[in-house]
């Protein structure tokens, strides 16, 4: 199909082709022509590709017993996002209102991700806000899909505007809400914000989950806390919250950043003790504290029980110990 797109232009016309191909269209094959275009966009054909992936969704769109979903009109949106077409992703937003299709939190991400500038951006979150055609499921809320997407592409600064916007429209928030406002306000280093957010959760009768503790976690151990971080595991436990090799791993990252590998060995050591079997991700995170700290023989002896234990080292590790017998190379050269 893609290579008779390719054909279209003067003595040839790529609809009436397609028309003697006498395909049976549907969502799949959309699907799969849509993916082809996003894939293969370069700096050659980004100006070419969206109006032959527009010529081919709107002659798909025509075919006897096939109409297109919000998926569908994503995809070719997803075409426009990466040709550059901001335009045409908005004129397809207004087409999907226009035929009473349902936008979903996926077409916001693919907006917002095309929105450079801040005021855009709010412009586009009121829209949505505002629209009876959001389909904002899972989430509880319009606003609850507006802060996860925002906090997957890193608009922490929005996620502010959002959740202020959000209380001031008189919206209560939720253990959701206030576990992406909160690591929003940690990662621009408002820790006395963050501190008032989760008194306030506590206030509103909200139980916190494996998110918030996670997220507690990781602040505790980057603030060298680790009194307060045992105190913490015990807490979960006590509530039947049993921490998982996540929790003990983003408390073990936390510490290593902190400079306490003491710490870090501890609490490894506990996991293991408490059954929770340390994954290729935790062994990566102790083995790059060791070597950031220019202990290699440390680091070589994790990697070396990550392979006993059947762990398939990432990139990530190989990476960290290839770095640590640099620096031990460094040294034999110095120390010569």
């Amino acid at each position: 199909i893609l290579k008779v797109l390719l054909q279209d232009g003067p003595g040839f016309s790529a609809r009436k082709a397609l028309d003697e191909m006498n395909l049976k269209v549907t969502n799949e094959l959309v699907r799969q022509v849509m993916f082809k275009f996003v894939v293969s966009v370069d700096s050659v054909n980004r100006e070419r590709y969206p109006r032959l992936a527009y010529k081919f969704f709107v002659w798909a769109g025509q075919q006897d017993g096939y109409r297109h979903n919000t998926s569908m009109y994503n995809l070719v949106m997803k075409v426009f996002a990466e040709c550059g077409e901001v335009k045409a992703m908005w004129r397809l937003l207004e087409e999907m209102t226009e035929i009473g299709l349902p936008v979903s939190a996926r077409t916001f991400h693919i907006l917002i991700c095309t929105c450079g500038q801040a005021g855009l951006r709010r412009r586009l979150v009121e829209r949505f806000i505002k629209s009876s055609s959001f389909n904002y499921r899972p989430f509880r809320s319009s606003f609850n899909a507006i802060l996860h997407t925002l906090l997957t592409i890193k608009q922490y600064s929005l996620i502010e505007w959002v959740h202020q916007k959000m209380v001031t429209e008189g919206h209560t928030p939720d253990v959701l809400t206030y576990n992406v406002v909160m690591r929003a306000k940690y990662l621009l280093g408002k820790l006395d914000q963050f501190h008032r957010l989760l008194d306030e959760m506590g206030k509103n009768g909200l139980t916190p989950d494996l998110h918030t503790y996670n997220l507690l976690l990781h602040v505790l151990g980057k603030g060298d806390k680790p009194l307060a971080a045992l105190n913490l595991l015990n807490y979960m436990s006590d509530v039947g919250c049993v921490p998982s090799v996540l929790h003990f791993t983003n408390l073990i990252d936390g510490l290593s950043r902190a400079g306490n590998l003491e710490a870090c060995r501890y609490f490894f050591d506990e996991m293991v003790k408490k059954g929770c079997e340390p994954d290729a991700v935790c062994y990566t995170v102790m083995i790059t504290g060791y070597v950031a700290a220019a202990e290699f023989e440390e680091a070589q002896k994790l990697f070396d029980d990550m392979l006993v234990r059947g762990k398939l080292p990432n990139v990530y590790t190989y990476n960290s110990m290839i770095r640590g017998l640099c620096i031990v190379v460094c040294r034999l050269r110095n120390a010569g």
